[in-house]
Order: C-alpha cells, then structure tokens, then sequence
C-alpha cells in the first residue's frame, strides 16, 4: 500500500478524515487512467484485491470501475477508512437504466465529515467525494450533483440535473460484481466492447485516448488530434497515461481491428 500511495504521489495520512478523503480521490483520478485496454487485449478481469491492487502498482495500468473501485476501496481501507461496496446502474441519455452491477461505487465512512460516495472509476465525473446524506445541491468542478431517494429505497444521484447512477444502498463484495464485469467485458452491447479507450483528469481538463484519436479537453476547450500511425498511438499511451504497452489493443471499429 505504500507503493500505491507513491503511484498516485501521496502522503500516508496521518488520519483517515474528509480532507484526506479528497485529496487520495483527485490524485488517484489525475494519476490512474481509466481504461478499458483488457477488454481488448483478452486479458482477464479478476476482482481480487491483491490483482486489482498489483495491476496498478505493479504493472502500472488502471481499468474500468470494477477495478478501480476496488483497489481505491483496499488503499482507503489500508489507511483506516471504513468503505463498503455499492452497486449501481448507470442512467442512459435516454433515461433507461443499465444492467444491474453495472458500476462500483464506494461508501466511505470519515470521522469528521460523515458518510461520503467515493468514485475514481466512472470516468468524467465527480472530482472530490460527495457527501451522501445531503439531499441539496453539491457543487463540484464537475457540476453540480444531487441525491435524490427513488420510491423504492434507492438513491438517484443526479449531475447538472441529469440522473447519472441509480444506486443500491445495501453493502456489496466484489464477487456480487462478476456478472456485470463479464457482460461489459463481453457483450456487444457493452459500450466497453465498442472501442478502446483512456482517460485521465488533468489538471485543468482532461486527456483521452479514443482508439487512434487523442482527445483534450482544457479550461472547457474541446480539441481532437487524429494519430498519424501505431507508433503514434503507443507513445500517446506512454506520454499521456503512463502505460507501455507492447501492442495496440484492436480497435472494432477499424478495419481487421
């Protein structure tokens, strides 16, 4: 757990409370890409913590929620954070629900500022934890964000007035997600299986790798650069997320990808 705290460049705390809750969550979401690649390079997807917490130190890579959220979830607890393990569904633009499990998001219990919802796995998203028995309005440098209680004891958690997750309060373990981590990593309707794809907050925006396309967004500024050839695309991992890799990972959408 000490070299997981110099991946992501923190200090032990000295106690495990709102501050430093915040401050492992935002150097986590700027150092930790969130990434998809094993999807696309078959590698297995195994929610243990031990793999989890080794694929990010050891190997430095990231991955999607499950990962994510679940080595986060061994490093708070490690320094003296109480967390469980929450399932969510992910609201669609459209306003249908995902399958269920189809996220991990973790309950952190801090002693001086309550109950907080922790998330370094859901991409562009809260930056700091959000307190999760507030029902008014929380402003982050995300938006605004909002908990609303649904008629049947669940929680809606809203972005900029947009239902974003649906989530279950009962506490999970990580085996309770291996069905939604083989369907994203399987099915066709997966938007995990569709393209690869990295991402990392930055210090004024954020930088993502969408297959051979390098995306930037800065102070709101959206800008594209199509990557000229492979060589390109693996540098653009190495110099932007950290990673090195010793192949591309196919891409569906490309030809004979």
């Amino acid at each position: 757990m000490d070299a997981y705290l110099r991946r992501i460049g923190a200090d032990r705390p000295d106690r495990a409370g709102l501050d430093a809750l915040r401050d492992l969550q935002l150097r986590h979401l700027r150092t930790v890409p969130f990434e998809n690649l094993s999807v696309h390079l078959g590698e297995e997807i195994v929610l243990a913590e031990d793999a989890l917490v080794a694929k990010i130190v050891d190997r430095r890579r990231g991955g999607f929620c499950y990962e994510l959220n679940g080595a986060f979830a061994a490093l708070l607890r490690s320094v003296g954070f109480p967390v469980r393990l929450l399932q969510a569904r992910v609201h669609g633009d459209g306003g249908e629900l995902g399958v269920p499990y189809d996220h991990l998001a973790l309950l952190v219990e801090t002693g001086d500022g309550g109950r907080m919802l922790a998330d370094v796995g859901f991409g562009d998203h809260a930056h700091f934890p959000l307190a999760f028995d507030e029902r008014g309005e929380q402003s982050d440098p995300a938006g605004v964000f909002r908990f609303a209680e649904t008629e049947h004891g669940d929680l809606d958690l809203y972005r900029d007035g947009r239902p974003r997750l649906r989530l279950e309060t009962r506490p999970q373990v990580l085996d309770d997600f291996r069905a939604g981590a083989w369907w994203h990593s399987t099915s066709p309707l997966s938007p995990f299986t569709r393209s690869p794809v990295c991402s990392r907050l930055t210090g004024d925006g954020r930088i993502t790798l969408s297959g051979a396309t390098l995306v930037t967004t800065v102070r709101g500024l959206r800008g594209e650069e199509p990557l000229e050839d492979d060589a390109a695309v693996l540098a653009a991992y190495r110099d932007h997320f950290g990673l090195s890799l010793d192949r591309l990972p196919p891409d569906p959408r490309r030809a004979g990808g």
